[in-house]
Parts: structure tokens; sequence; C-alpha cells
């Protein structure tokens, strides 16, 4: 058996975000449509925006590494994509609801942040500088929604649902 390197752990974890991203891809619109304000309605399409622009700087890094872009199942991921559906369900028409799916969406962010910081370190490391700058723009735009996401909490969302 191979020994496993970083560039395996690399390529493994690049297959995860991509799973992730495109499963995101498919839950936004429906996240989109259950959202109440038209801020919550406008937050989730401009993520499912970037989103798309995510999804091909992956294709990007693949190519960069000489890989078949293919995502690999992410459980982490169907976890939080399945509590914001729960909370669709749960809290439909109610004041709380679109608190809830910004809450839902911060934890997605969350978990992008956290694996796009851990790819761009390790492109650094491997020494695949095309691949750094592409993760970054992607980490910057996640960074940017999670600010977006707190900012859009703070408002109505959250003031609506605590009266």
């Amino acid at each position: 058996m191979p020994e496993k390197t970083l560039d395996m752990l690399f390529h493994e974890t690049l297959k995860d975000i991509y799973y992730a991203e495109r499963q995101i891809l498919k839950a936004l619109p429906k996240m989109a449509r259950a959202a109440q304000s038209p801020d919550s309605k406008a937050a989730f399409e401009k993520h499912r925006d970037e989103t798309e622009g995510h999804v091909e700087r992956l294709q990007q890094v693949f190519e960069i590494i000489g890989k078949r872009a293919q995502g690999k199942t992410c459980e982490a991921i169907q976890g939080l994509i399945a509590e914001g559906e729960e909370i669709i369900e749960e809290f439909k028409g109610s004041p709380a609801l679109d608190a809830g799916l910004i809450s839902a969406a911060q934890a997605v962010e969350h978990y992008e942040i956290a694996r796009y910081g851990t790819l761009k370190t390790w492109a650094k490391q491997l020494g695949l500088d095309a691949a750094v700058a592409l993760l970054d723009q992607t980490l910057q735009e996640e960074g940017a929604t999670d600010k977006a996401l707190s900012k859009l909490a703070l408002s109505a969302a959250n003031i609506k649902a605590a009266a």
C-alpha cells in the first residue's frame, strides 16, 4: 500500500469541498425560495451565483494537479444542509424562519472557510502557486459572505424573530 502523502490528502480534501459546493448549489435556491425577507432572498441568490464561480475555480485546481474534477461524498455538508431543510420545514411561515436560515447558511460558510483555508495552506506547502491564488480568491469570498450574513442576522430577520 502506498504511503499517504500531503498530495493525496490535498486531492481527497479537494474532492470533499467540490462535492460540498455542488450540494450547496442545489440547496441555495431552496433557501432563497423559503426566505421571507427580500434581503435574505437576495443574500441566498447572490451566494448561489458566487458558488458557481467556486465550482469553476475548483475545476481549475483539479486541472493544475492533473486530476479529473470529481466529488467525494461529504457527510458534514449533507448534515448541515439537512439542518437547513429541517429549519425550513419546522419554521415555515414563522417570524423566526429567516433567522434560522441565516444561521444554517453561516454553519455552511464556516465549514467552507475551514476547508478553503486548509487547502490554501497545503497548496502553499506543495508549491501549487496557481492553486493558492484560486483558493484564496474563494476563501476571501466565503469570508465576505459570512460577514454579510452576520450583518443580515443583526437586521430585521432576527429583530422580527425576537418580537
